[in-house]
């Protein structure tokens, strides 16, 4: 399985990702922060399922110029997957003839631009040769974390939320979890906001490696750019085992 965190930045690309993206075998996506903006065309064509976590813009903002970019008079089009609640407001914020064109209205009397796909809590689903299965994380938002299988190795996205547990007594039951890519968005003096907000802080993010199961793979992402450094110290000087910083356009093969 391989898996890359997609950039949302010309420059400096690695270390600036300001919305949220990854990409897993070139075909799955999870959230569309910037997803519209990868690669051509061609390249987004092939992405045929695409796992929103949650509502929020920087984890759908690029999915109207996505699913424009993949559409072609052929029969096939994306699957866009999320919960209930995240399809409801893609359906009644975006893609709503104001923000832009209604492509779900307009699917039903052409070749279509989407499919909407909801998923259920801890019930897989198949795409592309992985298993991907959504579970609850604490958030603003009804949002889900990501385990994703593929038979040989496991990996979890998070997704954004504060203290959780679900999910990683998910994890301790998952076979062969190679990694887990939770967010540390704020550095600990914003510890407040991160309560208010449910995100991460270090001192946060180690409570939750806790809760996992040891020697696992942990990879930092979603810290915000503007305290980014900041973050990387505070979580240098956890010395946590297996602590990896994420960084974007780099292919992650499990």
């Amino acid at each position: 399985m391989k898996v890359l965190l997609l950039g949302s930045s010309v420059e400096d690309t690695p270390r600036r990702q300001f919305v949220s993206s990854c990409l897993i075998n070139k075909t799955v996506a999870i959230d569309a922060g910037c997803l519209g903006f990868h690669g051509t065309p061609q390249e987004q064509e092939a992405i045929r399922h695409v796992f929103l976590t949650h509502s929020h813009t920087d984890h759908t903002a690029s999915l109207p110029i996505f699913v424009e970019n993949c559409w072609t008079p052929a029969e096939t089009c994306p699957c866009i997957y999320g919960s209930r609640e995240t399809l409801d407001s893609v359906q009644r914020y975006i893609f709503n003839d104001v923000m832009w064109p209604n492509f779900v209205a307009l699917s039903k009397n052409m070749p279509p631009f989407l499919r909407l796909c909801s998923l259920q809590a801890e019930v897989p689903a198949e795409a592309d040769g992985l298993r991907i299965t959504p579970v609850g994380v604490n958030h603003l938002v009804p949002t889900f974390g990501y385990v994703v299988s593929d038979g040989q190795s496991a990996v979890i996205i998070a997704g954004d939320s504060g203290p959780t547990a679900r999910l990683w007594e998910v994890a301790h039951q998952t076979p062969r979890l190679r990694a887990i890519f939770l967010e540390a968005c704020f550095p600990n003096s914003m510890r407040s906001l991160a309560e208010e907000s449910l995100h991460l802080t270090p001192e946060m993010f180690c409570c939750e490696v806790a809760k996992m199961p040891p020697g696992v793979k942990v990879v930092a992402i979603h810290i915000k750019v503007r305290y980014r450094e900041q973050v990387i110290r505070e979580l240098g000087a956890l010395r946590l085992p297996n602590l990896e910083i994420g960084e974007c356009e780099k292919e992650y093969e499990f």
